[in-house]
């Protein structure tokens, strides 16, 4: 019963001392989110197309490859 207690007891200090960590973030702005959200969102796509581009000429260096050895 008594531990019962200390679990309640520190499952509510948990969450204030969260709530009291939450009030010191500094959130950013929306401009900031978009414009980071942008930045992750084409380099994505700048690092997929390269992939992309690496993925299609190495198949086909290994098509040329097995063509000349098969005859």
């Amino acid at each position: 019963m008594a531990e019962e207690k200390k679990v309640k007891k520190g499952r509510g200090r948990w969450f204030r001392e969260m709530k009291s960590e939450l009030k010191k973030v500094v959130w950013p702005s929306a401009g900031k989110v978009a414009k980071n959200t942008a930045t992750v969102i084409l380099c994505s796509l700048g690092i997929g197309v390269f992939i992309w581009i690496f993925d299609g000429v190495a198949g086909l260096a290994i098509q040329t490859l097995l063509n000349a050895f098969n005859g």
